[in-house]
């Protein structure tokens, strides 16, 4: 797939953001695939990683990414609190991801702005929706919250907004469609249910 050409679908079909995977090894991802969709779309750009380190928040700013995922699961404490530092340094975006009530209280504690909730175990890769039902609850209205993984149909996106997810992260049901733009298209426009202050 061309990055730059599913881009440009996913934008003119009303996606808000793009996610571009950039880890090589077990997703097939390139920083490449990130440059281009950049130079295609005027809409913010997530470099989709395992950032670790500080370099690849810098990396990532460097190619144009306007935000970078930052998993809690993977970072821990100190890890999250390092990168977050960075981040704000960089004045680069950060969607931070969660899986459980600790790590929602671990994002929130370290001045979390987007909260994306998983709904796939990352250790079985089994993904339960009601995941990011239970913990949008948890989320200050002033924070965006992100539903994400398993998201493949309208009724989904519907589930999301009615717990009250501010956006989901689509994957793959949109990047293996014969035409993304429309399986974007027919994703987008759902009202969504505010979460209580």
């Amino acid at each position: 797939m061309d990055a730059a050409d599913q881009a440009c679908a996913y934008a003119s079909a009303g996606a808000r953001a793009i996610s571009v995977l950039t880890e090589p090894e077990h997703f097939a991802g390139s920083t490449e695939d990130l440059v281009r969709a950049r130079g295609a779309v005027t809409v913010p750009v997530l470099k989709k990683d395992f950032h670790v380190a500080p370099i690849q928040l810098v990396e990532a700013k460097a190619l144009g990414a306007s935000a970078a995922l930052l998993i809690v699961r993977a970072l821990g404490p100190a890890g999250l609190s390092e990168l977050m530092s960075t981040a704000r340094d960089l004045s680069l975006e950060v969607l931070i991801e969660i899986r459980d009530e600790r790590e929602l209280d671990l994002a929130l504690e370290s001045g979390a702005s987007v909260v994306g909730i998983n709904n796939r175990n990352l250790e079985t890769l089994a993904i339960d929706a009601s995941t990011s039902e239970r913990l949008l609850r948890g989320i200050p209205a002033e924070v965006i919250a992100i539903g994400e993984s398993g998201v493949v149909s309208r009724s989904d996106v519907e589930r999301m907004a009615r717990a009250g997810a501010d956006a989901v992260l689509v994957g793959s049901s949109v990047s293996s469609a014969k035409d993304p733009a429309e399986a974007v298209r027919r994703l987008t426009g759902v009202p969504r249910t505010p979460r209580a202050l």
